[in-house]
């Protein structure tokens, strides 16, 4: 019997082994289709995961701004309360003080009422015996009278030793003068005035002046004077206040 070489047959199974290979290969359509499936829901929640982050970021901005719109809520309370504060001491202090200034304006009060009345009774206890003495109504008010009867009474040598002013009444008591003024008295003589005025209505005041006239000699005998004489002593220093009053201010 005759044996074919072995060699031959070689490259037949080869070829046929390739050939099944072949006809083997797996199909992988369906895994690329899944990874593609997996890749998209990978980059969906990729995405819903960056848009929830990002939703995140905005509300924690969104709490921080609250939570510092809280914050400065709580500072302007606080600032609040020691404002009222302040304004409740200060207008503790304030009423204090108006407190104080009630009881220091009621005190004030009844010191003036007093010294009102003691005015008034000293008004009524100004009494100058006008009888005697030469009497006069000048138009004008007790003021501007006081002022020109202390003129007329310097003008002429006289100083007041003397003087008592209210609102109602005035007097002038001036010293003795023993001296020769023209214009009053003639030589000789000493005297010593008593000028009372008293405000009447309409700005009218009523002039009293009352004259202790003597005439004095050689050797410091005094002579008696004459009703007449001292009448006409007074009337003189009237007519001087009178002038006074009359006569308009100078202008500087």
């Amino acid at each position: 019997m005759i044996k074919a070489p072995q060699r031959s047959l070689a490259p037949l199974l080869g070829l046929a082994v390739l050939s099944w290979c072949a006809g083997c290969a797996p199909d992988e359509s369906p895994f690329r289709q899944e990874n593609e499936s997996l890749r998209k829901q990978l980059a969906k929640q990729e995405s819903l995961l960056n848009s929830l982050q990002d939703g995140n970021k905005v509300m924690q901005q969104q709490i921080d701004l609250l939570n510092q719109e809280l914050r400065d809520a709580k500072k302007q309370a606080e600032h609040a309360q020691v404002e009222a504060k302040t304004l409740q001491t200060e207008a503790k202090a304030l009423g204090t003080r108006l407190d104080a200034q009630l009881a220091e304006s009621k005190k004030l009060s009844g010191e003036i009422q007093r010294t009102a009345a003691k005015a008034a009774q000293l008004t009524d206890s100004i009494r100058v015996e006008e009888k005697g003495a030469q009497v006069e109504d000048l138009p004008r008010p007790l003021m501007a009278v006081g002022k020109a009867a202390e003129e007329a009474l310097a003008r002429n040598g006289y100083r007041v030793r003397v003087t008592v002013k209210t609102d109602q009444r005035a007097v002038f008591v001036t010293e003795r003068k023993i001296s020769t003024p023209s214009s009053l008295e003639t030589a000789g003589s000493r005297n010593q005035y008593v000028v009372s005025l008293q405000a009447l209505p309409s700005n009218v005041t009523r002039l009293s002046v009352k004259a202790d006239f003597e005439r004095v000699v050689q050797g410091g005998r005094v002579l008696a004077v004459d009703a007449e004489e001292i009448a006409e002593i007074e009337r003189r220093l009237i007519a001087e206040i009178g002038k006074s009053v009359a006569t308009p201010p100078s202008k500087s």
